[in-house]
């Protein structure tokens, strides 16, 4: 069981399932085009996903790294779009500066390589020009960034920048803001996603954070699945168990019942990663009192629980 555990990461399984162009262009046309289909699959070129760059001001160097999750670039005529994937697992209350940052740094690159060609090609008609790098009629070229929060609780953080800084509201106005696109899947109800895998992947979680079995059971009942999204849907409500039964079937090269084989695991798999939180904090020397309340449970079942382990 170990061994399974170590082997999967939350983070790489929802990488793969976003890198499907598929999945990622209905993605973007749900949440941020009411459905229009703007973004084609076929249309979706690979992007470097690191921006990590150097930071260059008054004769002072940094170097900043960042990683994006997944990015796509498409072509508009002759010029093109960078689009943008993170998926976030915590709420984050500086998830709007990271987008700044990180788009930021997507306009540093492109800025860096427009200089460096115009320097290479001596494409300068003025001082001004040659002073910045730029010629009057270079442009830069769009960001556009999508954060998903797979998260139980609700979002409570900040959606854009002027909610992290301290300021009176007469000067507010006066403030530069940066939003960011946020899903919540845990809200996402009303989106109709025209890919299945992404229909049945949000469902089924939202279906599992509001322990509404009755009708998880009745959309699924002898429905089958890829094991690919019984781990995607594993890793994101971080239940071992459902992770540990689709790789078992991943490796029969076969689908999953998934009233069969998640009826029990998601009735029991909040419990049972409960009473793995309960015996791991006891292992590090946690009081009782102060692991009722982590675990949010009565100290009369942590009492319980230990007791039934210490028999085992």
């Amino acid at each position: 069981m170990t061994a399974i555990r170590n082997k999967v990461k939350p983070d790489t399984v929802l990488k793969n399932f976003w890198r499907d162009n598929q999945r990622f262009a209905d993605l973007f046309n749900t949440i941020l085009f009411k459905g229009k289909q703007v973004l084609k699959p076929e249309d979706l070129k690979e992007a470097d996903t690191d921006i990590s760059s150097v930071i260059k001001f008054n004769n002072h160097a940094e170097t900043v790294q960042r990683i994006l999750d997944v990015v796509r670039k498409t072509a508009n005529g002759t010029d093109f779009i960078i689009w943008g994937l993170e998926n976030q697992e915590k709420i984050h209350y500086a998830m709007p500066l990271r987008h700044m940052i990180a788009d930021a740094l997507i306009y540093l690159k492109e800025y860096n390589e427009l200089s460096a060609r115009n320097k290479r090609e001596k494409n300068y008609s003025s001082s001004d020009e040659f002073l910045s790098g730029l010629t009057k009629t270079d442009r830069l070229h769009p960001v556009i960034g999508l954060c998903i929060y797979y998260g139980e609780e609700e979002w409570d953080g900040p959606t854009n920048l002027v909610d992290m800084i301290q300021v009176t509201e007469d000067l507010k106005p006066m403030v530069s803001d940066y939003k960011m696109n946020l899903l919540q899947i845990r809200s996402s109800e009303h989106f109709q996603f025209q890919n299945n895998d992404v229909q049945t992947v949000f469902d089924m979680v939202r279906l599992i954070y509001e322990e509404d079995y009755t009708n998880f059971n009745k959309r699924y009942k002898n429905k089958s699945i890829p094991a690919e999204l019984g781990l995607t849907i594993g890793s994101i409500v971080n239940s071992q168990r459902i992770i540990n039964q689709s790789l078992i079937m991943e490796e029969r090269e076969s689908e999953i019942d998934m009233c069969k084989a998640l009826e029990n695991l998601v009735n029991n798999s909040k419990l049972e990663e409960k009473k793995e939180t309960v015996l791991r904090l006891s292992d590090m020397g946690m009081p009782i009192e102060q692991i009722a309340q982590a675990v949010k449970i009565a100290v009369e079942d942590v009492q319980s629980w230990l007791q039934e382990s210490s028999q085992q």
